[in-house]
This record gives C-alpha cells, sequence and structure tokens, in this order.
C-alpha cells in the first residue's frame, strides 16, 4: 500500500490511510486517467463531488457488468491483434477494469497481451500508436533520466517493481525499437494479473538506444530514436545511469531485464546481481521453468534428473540459461560442476559448440564446448555437427529447441531420440507458433505416443491411438510473477539461483504428469494459485541465504495479504490543508 500524501502532485491523486482514493483532478480529467477512472461505476455522490454530473449516461452500473460488457466486446474483434488493440485501449482507459477482465479470462486472452500476439503489436508499434505508456529513455538525452523519473510522479517508497527493454531481441522476431515498451508493458501486465501486483506500483521502462531495423529508420512515422543501435562504452554508460537512477530513486523495487541481445544479457546481470536485485527473464526465467518442466517429466519417466542426457538446440541468452539452471540442479542433487556441464551437449548457430571451432563462440557459452578429442569420429555437414548426429551419438533422452528454426526437429531427428529413451522429453520452445522447432502432434506421432512435450506457445490437445496429450505450455508466466512478488514481499537485496531453483522446484511440484496424456507444465489457468506458491518458496529462499530485509515469518500469509485484487476503489477529492478542495 502506497503511504498516505504520496504521488503528489504530479498523478494527481494520493492512496488514503482508507484505502480510498483522493484526487484533485475534477470533471474529465478524472474520467481520462485510466487509474482513477471507473466509468458508469463511479456512485452518485462521487459525480456531484468529482465535477462529473453530465458526463456520464445516468445509470449506476457494477464492476461485473462492465466486465461481462467488455469482454463480449472483445470477443467480436476481428482478430488476435485487433483484440489486443482493444484490451490496450481499454487498459488505457479503465486500468482496474482492465485487469478484471484480462483476470477473469487469463488462459484466453495470455497469448494476445503477451506473446506470441504482443509480436505483431510491437512490430506494428508506430503505426497503430495510440498512447504513452511507461517511461522512455533514449541514450540520447542521458541526462534527463533523473528528470524523467522525477516526472513519473512516484516516490521512492511507491515502486514494487521496475522492468526494462532495450528491445534487441524481442521474443523470436529480433530487433523492433521503441516498440519494445510493450513487452515491458505486456510484461508488468502479467505479472498483475497473474500474481496480483498493484499496477499502479511498477514502471515500464524503453531503454532506446536506436534500432539496427532499416524498414523503422526509414518510416517517416517511426517513433524512436532514428539511428542504428548504440553499442560499446557509450550502451554501458546508459545502461549504468539508468540503474543508478531506478535503483538510488526506488530502492525497494526488482529490476526485471527483458529481451536483450546475445551480447549484452548475461554481461549487463552479471554486473549487476550482487549489488542489485535483479534478474533476467529470457535467461534465468525461461531456464527456471524449463527445469520445473525437466524435473516433472523425469519423474514421470521413472528416471532421475542426474540420469538425463540434454541436448540444447539454440546456445543462445535462453538456451544457455536453460543449461545453466539443470547443471545447478544436477549439482544440488550431488554431482560435481564439471560432472553436470558433461550431461549436456549445446548447437548454436554453428552445429555442436566444440572448443576451437573455426566460427568461435560467445564467452557465455564456452562452458558447454566439448573437446574436438571427444567428438573426432562425429559426423559433419560442412565442418559442423548438426542436430541429428548430435542425438544418435548422444542417444539424448531430453532434448529443448529455442533456437527460433522452424521444423528443425524432424522426423528422423525424433524417431533417433525415441529408438533409445523409453519416454523422450522433447520441449520446443521458440515463439511465436510459426518458429516452433515442431508441432506437439508430429511429436506424439513421431515417438509413438511416448514422448513428454511442452513447447513454449499454446497448442491444442492431440489426439493419438485413443488417447488425449494435453500439452504443457513451458510459459514464464509461471514463474515471473511468483519470483517477483516473493522478491518484493522479502524485500529481497537479490535474485538468487537458490530462490531461482525454489520457484522450479514449486513448478515440478504442481503436476503430475506420470498420467497418460497428463501434461508436464501446469495449466495457464491455474497460474494465480501457481504464482503464490511461487512466492512463498521464493520469500523462504530469501531468508534462507540471508537476503531478506522484510521479517519472513509466515511467507504463504504474507503472499496471500500483498496481492492486489481488481476492484473499484472510493474516489474523493482532496481536501487542503486550509479545508477546501485542493486545486488542480
Amino acid at each position: 500500500m502506497a503511504q498516505y500524501g504520496s504521488m503528489l502532485p504530479q498523478r494527481g491523486f494520493r492512496v488514503a490511510p482508507d484505502g480510498a482514493y483522493e484526487t484533485s483532478r475534477r470533471g474529465r480529467d478524472i474520467l481520462e486517467a485510466p487509474v482513477l477512472n471507473k466509468g458508469s461505476a463511479f456512485t452518485l455522490e462521487e459525480r456531484i463531488a468529482l465535477g462529473l454530473q453530465g458526463l456520464l449516461p445516468t445509470a449506476v452500473t457494477t464492476i461485473d457488468l462492465q466486465a461481462e460488457r467488455s469482454y463480449a466486446q472483445y470477443r467480436h474483434q476481428g482478430d488476435d491483434l485487433a483484440k489486443h488493440l482493444f484490451l490496450d485501449s481499454l487498459h488505457d482507459r479503465n486500468e482496474v477494469l482492465y485487469y478484471r477482465v484480462l483476470s477473469d479470462h487469463f488462459a484466453e486472452m495470455l497469448p494476445i497481451v503477451y506473446t506470441p500476439t504482443v509480436g505483431d503489436a510491437i512490430a506494428r508499434y508506430s503505426k497503430e500508436f495510440q498512447r504513452a505508456r511507461g517511461v522512455y529513455l533514449c541514450v540520447d538525452d542521458a541526462d534527463d533520466i533523473d528528470m524523467a523519473f522525477e516526472n513519473y510522479g512516484a516516490a521512492s517508497e511507491d515502486i514494487d517493481l521496475i522492468v526494462a527493454t532495450d528491445a534487441e531481441q524481442i521474443l523470436g522476431i529480433g530487433d523492433w525499437g521503441v516498440g519494445g515498451i510493450a513487452i515491458s508493458v505486456g510484461k508488468l501486465a502479467v505479472y498483475t494479473a497473474a500474481a496480483g501486483i498493484d499496477p499502479i506500483r511498477v514502471i515500464p521502462v524503453m531503454l532506446d538506444v536506436g534500432t539496427d531495423r532499416d524498414e523503422l529508420l526509414a518510416y517517416p512515422a517511426y517513433m524512436g530514436a532514428r539511428h542504428p543501435r548504440v553499442r560499446g562504452d557509450p550502451y554501458d554508460e546508459f545502461i549504468d545511469r539508468f540503474v543508478r537512477s531506478a535503483t538510488s530513486r526506488f530502492p525497494n523495487a526488482p529490476l526485471h531485464w527483458e529481451d536483450f541481445g546475445a551480447s549484452n544479457a548475461r554481461r549487463i546481470l552479471e554486473r549487476y546481481r550482487e549489488t542489485t536485485c535483479t534478474f533476467n527473464d529470457d535467461m534465468q526465467g525461461t531456464g527456471a521453468v524449463v527445469l520445473g518442466g525437466v524435473m516433472a517429466a523425469a519423474r514421470a519417466a521413472g528416471t532421475a534428473l542426474s540420469d538425463q542426457r540434454v541436448v540444447v538446440f539454440g546456445a543462445g541468452t535462453a538456451g544457455v540459461g536453460i543449461a545453466d539452471f539443470i547443471c545447478s540442479a544436477m549439482v544440488r542433487d550431488g554431482m560435481s560442476g564439471d560432472e553436470a556441464r558433461r550431461r549436456l551437449w549445446c548447437l548454436g548457430s554453428h552445429g555442436l559448440l566444440v572448443e576451437g571451432m573455426a566460427a568461435g563462440m560467445r564467452e557465455f557459452q564456452r562452458a558447454y564446448a566439448r573437446t574436438e578429442r571427444e567428438v573426432r569420429t562425429w559426423q559433419r555437414d560442412g565442418g559442423e555437427i548438426g542436430l541429428l548426429e548430435v542425438v544418435r551419438a548422444v542417444h539424448a533422452t531430453v532434448l529443448i529447441g529455442c533456437a527460433a528454426q522452424p521444423s528443425s526437429f524432424t522426423e528422423e531427428v525424433v524417431r533417433e531420440m525415441a529408438a533409445h529413451a523409453d519416454r523422450p522429453i522433447i520441449f520446443a520452445l521458440s515463439n511465436p507458433t510459426s518458429l516452433a522447432e515442431a508441432v506437439p502432434s508430429d511429436l506424439i506421432e513421431w515417438s509413438e505416443g511416448r514422448a513428454l512435450v511442452a513447447t513454449g506457445s499454446p497448442f491444442s490437445p492431440v489426439q493419438h491411438a485413443g488417447l488425449t496429450y494435453t500439452i504443457g505450455q513451458a510459459n514464464n508466466a509461471l514463474v515471473f510473477p511468483g519470483l517477483g512478488l516473493g522478491s518484493i514481499v522479502a524485500r529481497s537485496r537479490a535474485v538468487s539461483d537458490s530462490m531461482l531453483l525454489a520457484a522450479a522446484d514449486t513448478v515440478a511440484e504442481f503436476v503430475d504428469a506420470s498420467r497418460p496424456g497428463a501434461p508436464v507444465m501446469p495449466p495457464v489457468d491455474q497460474v494465480r494459485e501457481v504464482s503464490l506458491r511461487v512466492a512463498a518458496a521464493v520469500a523462504r529462499a530469501a531468508k534462507a541465504e540471508g537476503l531478506a530485509r522484510a521479517d519472513v515469518n509466515d511467507a504463504n500469509a504474507q503472499v496471500r495479504s500483498a496481492v492486489w485484487e481488481p476492484a473499484y476503489r472510493v474516489v474523493r477529492p482532496l481536501i487542503s490543508e486550509t479545508g477546501g478542495v485542493a486545486p488542480k
């Protein structure tokens, strides 16, 4: 709860001790403020006190009726992008109603407000632009970072979470410049709908360093900095100034990094993770949720995690993040770090990572490079060792795809894997759907119904040999909302590996994949309960490591009491110190 008297004057309202909003706004200014606007749900008393007479239809309705009407309007939209834009418009008009509708229909709307449809919205951001939301920081105006946060109008105790992106690697669609703000907004919408983080206590941030996409630079109405991406020292200095400003101004707010390119994501995280409560969802969130699914699948297969032979197809930020988490869990189970890494084979854009390979590799990939001696007899194509050969040579039991190469999990690859694994574990994670490494129906058919399958995007159930297979979605929404909420409740000084492993364990424990056709991931329509359990586990882990600044004595109760619900508050005029209505 925000402290009484905060959030003035920039926001024009404050939160009173009884939870009501007190505002200096009047009339149409209130209807144009999405946090305050209740539309036809303003009571007669509120309409008189706030100068709304004649500005609304006569009837006073409830949020229940408004939500039903808004959902019906949503269903009448022509396609997914139109639905996304409709919800965006609702968000801009009435924030509480937006979250009520989203919460009521979360599983249905998650692919609309987030992946995959948000990718279309980002690509069309400058064409469909309606209203700015969040904080836009430009590398060309780095001296104005503090002023931008000042203009946002929140005091230090008023912000619980910041999501920032530089939009270099949006989902599977690459660099879309300033349009990436939609990924920060969408991520925060999921935080609120899934874990109940108060939407007035968060900030979406766009770190605009330019774009390398020629079509954006050539588009006259492009909304961002019109030059190629800034890199090197100027980029690092800009990021550093942002972190210093954000963490000094909002010391209790975890900093979430989203959709940074491979050359920056890990480097930025490693630079700040020891001194700041921060994490990268593409690396750590993806790693934790996939680890949870792999553990659930291994349990269903009747095998130990340490027995798995894991092939990761796509050794970028997400792929190596997944490998790191699987290694960490194996080490926790008693293996040495070297032994754990020897259970993973990672393929990049030039095939299997091998020491001394001509194409070279990034520093963060080197830990997973195999020796040339180990692979000297393996078949190569143009000097590269491909996926089929790796699966054949190592008798893979787990295959994870995050390379955004559609149809790369071929029938030959899957049948080769199924020949050596009773229950092959296959996760085709690339988003959007068009970039998936395989479709679940093929994976089930080619493995004769034995594969334990998860995907990155939602897929319909698969019918095979008289059995219905529910396809689990390895969606980061199963981890990051609870991770954020747990960190907030604990007021954690950092986000540790133990906190992330606690999140993965919770995801794994939530499902029983041993039943024929059962999913290996929790269903998205249970994300609220998953998030609350994850949050409690994360808060307990923070306390156990001595990272919690808050007193965590009953994590379950503290997490549930911190949850914001989409219900209207009383809105009343702000009374000045002299006893009159405060001026606007």
